[in-house]
């Protein structure tokens, strides 16, 4: 499988890339040839485009589909399986999303749970405690928020992503009307 100049391009960084967001290098570079191809590919077609063994294209491929983000595909008289990753690019991002929030923020939110619930034995664990529920409550915000964010339609997702900067102006003006109507005694300004 010739791959050409602009795809190892991609496929290069994105496992570098892929390194520093705790992602195995290997891992990244099989996604992004998967991301980019036209059609769906096998694991020798990914291990001969890319110089990797079979085994550890195996090994990647498994890691990929635990991340439940590349589709196993078969097609007829061929027994080999084939794959790629979901066409729309939101569905890969509220997919990977999902999976660090299971993998990495539940067991956080969980032993900080369990941090809370313990009797702090001295002014350092107090105090501990006290930084521990201020991460708690953060965390729970921001999970709540992206829970809500993850159940829009894709337009609408898209409208509030362009809507940048203005929300704050929007949010800081109504700040302002608040805090006039409540220098007033509650009558509208």
């Amino acid at each position: 499988m010739n791959t050409p100049p602009l795809v190892q391009s991609f496929v290069l960084h994105f496992g570098e890339m892929g390194s520093r967001w705790g992602i195995n290098r290997t891992v990244g570079q099989i996604y992004a040839l998967l991301y980019v191809s036209e059609k769906p590919i096998n694991a020798d077609e990914i291990a001969e485009s890319l110089g990797f063994s079979r085994s550890n294209v195996s090994m990647g491929l498994k890691e990929l589909e635990s991340w439940r983000l590349v589709k196993l595909q078969h097609f007829p008289g061929d027994r080999r399986e084939y794959f790629s990753t979901p066409d729309d690019v939101w569905e890969i991002f509220r997919t990977l999303a999902e999976e660090r929030k299971k993998r990495e923020v539940e067991p956080t939110l969980t032993m900080l749970r369990g941090a809370m619930m313990e009797r702090p034995a001295s002014d350092a664990e107090k105090h501990a405690q006290a930084r521990m529920k201020e991460m708690y409550q953060l965390i729970e915000l921001v999970t709540s928020w992206f829970s809500d964010i993850q159940n829009l339609d894709v337009e609408t997702l898209q409208r509030l992503m362009k809507l940048g900067s203005k929300v704050t102006k929007v949010l800081q003006f109504t700040q302002s009307l608040s805090k006039m109507t409540s220098r007033n005694g509650g009558e509208e300004a």
